[in-house]
C-alpha cells in the first residue's frame, strides 16, 4: 500500500496511536486554594505508573444507563470534590492511568468508556456530541457522583465537556481542557484541509473494510491489509492486557462506533468556535501542547498552528476565568507525556473555583 491509503492505516494503528494521530488524520471531520499549594505541589511527589495496570484488562464498575446498555466506571480517590476525566476520540479510560493516581491523592476522580469503546456496551448511532454529553449526564445521574464536578476533557474529550457545561451549567464547578482541537482549519492551512478531504475518502473504505471484517468475526486476521486494523502492541500495556484490547477491538460495535465518531467529526470540527459559547465566570484552564504538529509537513504547519491557537484563544474567551498554559515537551497526549502538568492545572483550577461566585 503507498501513499494517502497508507496513512489511512496508520489512522487507526490501534486506540492510543489513533488518538495520537487524531489531528493528523482526522482533521476533516479532532493551587493555597482548596488543597493549598503545599498539596499542589505534593502532586509531583506521588509515584506515576510507566505500564498501565492490568487492572484495566477487566471492567471496573458497569453502570446501568436502561435499555440494556452499561458504561464501565473507574473510580478512585476520595474526597468532597470529584473530578471526572473525558478521553479523546476513540480512547478509553485507559488514556488516564498515569493522571488519575496523581488526582487521587486529593479528591474522588472518575474516568469511564464511552459508548463502543473498552468494556462499555455500544450505543445508538450516530455517537455525536450531543450522544455523548446526554450519557454522560445519565452516567453521572446513575452513579451518583457528587456535583458540581471538575472536568476534565482531553482533544475530542474536550469538545464533550464544553458541550456538557453549556447544557448543564449547575453541574460543573471548573473545566480543563487538553490540547483542544483545532476548528475551522480550512481557513487557515487550506492545502492541508483539501489533501484530508481526499484522504477522508481513503480513510473511510478502510474502516469500513476492518467493520465489515469484524462483523464476519474475521479479525485479527493474517491478510495483509486487514492485518492492520487492530495495528500493534501498546508499549504501555502487558501482554495480558493487549490480549483483552486485541478482543474488545476485533468486535464490531469498536468499529460501527469508530466509524460513527470520524464521521461525526467534520461536523464537529469544521466550523470555528460558536460566539454563542459561554461558561459565565467558571474556571477554564486550556493546556496547550507544544509539538502538536510536529510530524506535519513544513508547507501546513504554520497554518496548523495558527487555527489552533486561535481556537484555543477563543475557547479561553468563553470563560471569565479562562487561562490558557502552555506545556513544553509535549505531543498532543499531554495526559502521557507531562501528567504532572494536568494535575497541577486541574488543582489549580479547584482553587480559582473556591474563589468564584456560584
Amino acid at each position: 500500500m503507498k501513499g494517502p491509503a497508507r496513512r489511512a492505516v496508520r489512522a487507526i494503528d490501534g486506540r492510543h496511536a489513533l488518538n495520537r494521530l487524531y489531528l493528523k488524520v482526522g482533521g476533516a471531520l479532532l493551587l493555597a486554594v482548596m488543597f493549598g499549594q503545599a498539596r499542589a505541589t505534593d502532586a509531583s511527589h506521588t509515584p506515576t505508573p510507566q505500564r498501565i495496570p492490568d487492572s484495566y484488562a477487566h471492567a471496573a464498575k458497569l453502570i446501568d444507563l436502561g435499555d440494556r446498555r452499561y458504561l464501565n466506571l473507574r473510580c478512585s480517590g476520595s474526597g468532597a470534590q470529584t473530578v471526572m476525566l473525558e478521553a479523546g476520540a476513540v480512547a478509553d479510560s485507559s488514556t488516564w492511568f498515569k493522571v488519575q493516581p496523581l488526582l487521587a491523592a486529593h479528591a474522588r476522580v472518575c474516568a469511564y468508556d464511552r459508548a463502543g469503546f473498552g468494556f462499555s456496551s455500544e450505543g445508538p448511532l450516530p455517537r455525536s456530541l450531543d450522544a455523548d454529553v446526554s450519557d454522560l449526564h445519565a452516567l453521572i445521574q446513575s452513579a451518583g457522583l457528587a456535583t458540581p464536578l471538575v472536568m476534565v476533557g482531553h482533544s475530542l474529550g474536550s469538545n464533550i465537556v464544553r458541550q456538557y457545561a453549556s447544557r448543564y451549567p449547575a453541574d460543573v464547578r471548573a473545566i480543563v481542557l487538553l490540547d483542544p482541537p483545532a476548528q475551522d482549519i480550512g481557513r487557515f492551512a487550506s492545502g492541508w484541509q483539501k489533501d484530508e478531504d481526499t484522504l477522508s475518502v481513503q480513510r473511510f473504505a478502510f474502516l469500513r473494510r476492518c467493520e465489515a471484517a469484524a462483523e464476519k468475526h474475521e479479525l485479527p486476521s493474517t491478510d495483509p491489509e486487514l492485518s492492520q486494523c487492530l495495528g500493534e502492541a501498546d508499549p504501555h500495556a502487558s501482554a495480558k492486557l493487549n490480549t483483552v484490547n486485541l478482543i474488545l477491538m476485533s468486535k464490531p460495535a469498536y468499529w460501527h462506533t469508530v466509524l460513527s465518531v470520524l464521521q461525526n467529526n467534520a461536523e464537529v470540527f469544521k466550523p470555528p468556535v460558536s460566539k454563542q459559547e459561554t461558561h459565565g465566570s467558571t474556571p477554564l484552564i486550556v493546556l496547550s501542547a507544544a509539538n502538536t504538529y510536529a510530524d506535519a509537513l513544513p508547507r501546513d504547519r504554520k497554518g496548523l498552528e495558527e487555527a489552533r491557537a486561535h481556537t484555543q484563544a477563543q475557547i479561553v474567551a468563553t470563560s471569565s476565568g479562562g487561562t490558557l498554559v502552555h506545556v513544553p515537551d509535549t505531543s498532543h497526549d499531554i495526559q502521557i507525556d507531562q501528567p504532572d502538568a494536568v494535575a497541577k492545572a486541574v488543582m489549580q483550577a479547584l482553587g480559582m473555583a473556591q474563589h468564584t461566585p456560584k
